[in-house]
């Protein structure tokens, strides 16, 4: 169902950030070393650094032609990919900045991170529209569902807050992890919310009530992210356990662990991000051991 197909090396330190290009099988990678690699999965290889960076990167997220990134500094780049270069530096957090996502029909950027607060942005001149704390610590990961009405937000204090996007007022808060929410996606399909956490935990969230309808005891330690497969009923999670799981969205089974101590090919250090190619054919996945591996998916294997 899901085999390793190649490992990419070049990167120097751990990487923390994956993001799909979604046009000619190209991919972007980041982390401590500094630079915003590209990749080809055509040529399954390096292209060429695509931006140099003032410190490290712990998110991208893609908008268009827009590739956003954002840095510990506290800092968030906008580069365009058409022009290749960077159009704008968007300033407001004091601390590092741990993810970023697009809210398209409103035509804002909303971001977050280790200050605690969200920040949110014109995506038409890039300037501060406003922003709110949240909490005094760090506000680890974003989710936007598909409509772009609910922005989830996964917390250090294990909470999950829900607020409204036209006026970001707070709708509800979901306790249930014991310990930080590390990561956080709405299912493709609206029928659910789904969590994981440092307690190594799986939540999931029915909507529209946001119920808690099961978890799951899915690794053994934080699960570091959560990807959907973007047309069939799969999402795969990775963990700081050094493994990745395929499972079933529908039902949640467990389909194949991929992890060095089950005798597969795998990382040997945690294992940060995860995404899917936007054809579904490939899996990618990096981490602390500086490699990144790409997988490929046949459903009918």
């Amino acid at each position: 169902m899901i085999t390793h197909l190649h490992t990419l090396s070049g990167h120097q330190n751990p990487i923390y950030a994956l993001e799909d290009a979604q046009v000619d099988n190209v991919f972007y990678s980041a982390g401590n070393d500094k630079g915003v690699v590209e990749w080809s999965l055509q040529s399954m290889a390096f292209v060429k650094v695509l931006v140099p960076v003032q410190s490290s990167v712990y998110a991208m997220h893609r908008y268009d032609n827009l590739l956003f990134i954002a840095q510990r500094s506290g800092l968030i780049l906008a580069f365009d990919l058409v022009l290749e270069k960077t159009i704008a530096t968007l300033s407001y957090h004091q601390k590092g900045v741990f993810d970023v996502k697009t809210i398209p029909h409103k035509n804002e950027l909303i971001s977050t991170g280790e200050d605690g607060t969200v920040a949110v942005w014109s995506l038409n001149d890039f300037s501060l529209l406003y922003h709110f704390p949240v909490i005094e610590n760090t506000v680890r990961v974003i989710a936007i569902n598909k409509q772009g009405t609910a922005v989830a937000l996964g917390c250090k204090d294990g909470v999950i807050r829900i607020y409204n996007s036209e006026d970001y007022s707070l709708i509800k808060e979901l306790k249930s992890h014991t310990m930080p929410v590390t990561s956080l996606q709405f299912a493709p399909d609206g029928t659910f919310l789904i969590s994981g956490g440092r307690d190594a935990q799986l939540k999931i969230w029915g909507l529209p009530d946001y119920e808690l309808i099961n978890q799951i005891a899915a690794h053994m330690f934080s699960v570091y992210a959560i990807a959907f497969h973007p047309t069939l009923p799969y999402f795969a999670t990775c963990s700081k356990d050094k493994s990745i799981k395929l499972w079933n969205s529908n039902n949640f089974k467990l389909y194949k662990i991929m992890s060095l101590e089950k005798n597969t090919p795998g990382h040997f250090h945690s294992i940060n991000k995860l995404i899917w190619s936007k054809d579904g054919k490939y899996l990618i996945s990096t981490g602390d051991d500086r490699q990144i591996m790409v997988w490929e998916f046949n459903p009918n294997a």
